[in-house]
């Protein structure tokens, strides 16, 4: 390309998906997996800078790898790019947690036949009258007697009907 960088910006925002597509093939030396027009022709954009002044440096690549809570996930990694910053794959979750419950500590309230139910959330749980449970339709079932969904019996969820 021959043109100046803001003209190749303002022709890669006009080409059509497969244009950009037969374009990152073109810098990136690889076909690309996206179809979404604005990510390919701003990661375009980036590229076609990258080349023309120089992309990041080993120290800004190896910086921005110390400061990243999570090593950066993707399928693949583009040919060429390394952070030189060896992450330690994550941490493997024991439970996993429904990202819907409340925060840890917090406190479930429930008026049951003129009982006020209160369950603490833990992290791998809840407890309710001393005891564990694993699941809110296990508390549920402790307190009423009968199979509950724990979420509509503490108010988490709407029942939602159909007519």
């Amino acid at each position: 390309m021959n043109a100046s960088i803001p003209q190749q910006i303002a022709r890669l925002q006009a080409m059509t998906v497969g244009e950009l597509r037969v374009e990152w093939e073109r810098l990136y030396g690889e076909p690309t997996r996206s179809r979404n027009r604005v990510f390919l022709w701003r990661r375009l954009a980036w590229r076609v800078q990258e080349l023309q002044f120089g992309g990041l440096t080993d120290v800004a690549k190896r910086r921005l790898g110390e400061l990243a809570e999570e090593p950066f996930r993707r399928a693949r990694m583009p040919n060429g790019f390394s952070t030189g910053v060896v992450m330690a794959p994550p941490r493997p979750s024991s439970t996993r947690r429904d990202p819907r419950l409340p925060s840890t500590g917090s406190t479930l309230v429930r008026k049951y036949r003129g009982d006020e139910i209160r369950v603490v959330v833990l992290e791998d749980g809840f407890e309710w009258s001393g005891r564990r449970f694993d699941s809110l339709s296990e508390v549920a079932l402790a307190v009423t007697g009968s199979k509950w969904n724990g979420w509509l019996f503490f108010g988490l969820t709407k029942r939602t009907r159909k007519p």
